[in-house]
């Protein structure tokens, strides 16, 4: 029977928990890089919102311009619309994003991996 590892509940803690907030966490990122939001308060509106699929990028010409939207039917019942400056910008922050994410769950990983090394009989934790 193996035993209780703390530092790897803790990263299979946080993959969960960046699973159950991936959305909230999308729609942060895309009021940070610019997006704007309209609220679909109309049942037109809501009916509207729902012919997009949801929680993902679709690109339109909107008045000549090229718009980004994003539907959120389950959160906050939402669309957010924006250029292609918003979208590279969205593109940006996300990736910063995982990356960051992706450290800091490697950090954990070697943290759990230099613990068990130095409790397994290899020696001092000096050493």
């Amino acid at each position: 029977m193996a035993f209780f590892r703390p530092h790897a509940a803790v990263v299979v803690g946080l993959m969960l928990a960046g699973c159950v907030s991936t959305i909230e966490s999308r729609e942060n990122l895309l009021a940070a890089a610019g997006f704007r939001v309209k609220l679909a308060d109309t049942p037109d509106k809501f009916a509207g919102l729902s012919q997009l699929p949801p929680h993902k990028f679709t690109r339109r010409t909107l008045a000549g311009r090229l718009t980004y939207l994003y539907a959120d039917p389950d959160v906050c019942k939402c669309l957010y619309y924006g250029d292609e400056a918003a979208y590279q910008r969205y593109q940006r922050i996300a990736f910063e994003q995982r990356l960051a994410d992706q450290q800091r769950t490697t950090a954990i990983m070697l943290q759990d991996a230099a613990w068990r090394w130095r409790w397994r009989g290899w020696g001092p934790y000096w050493w």
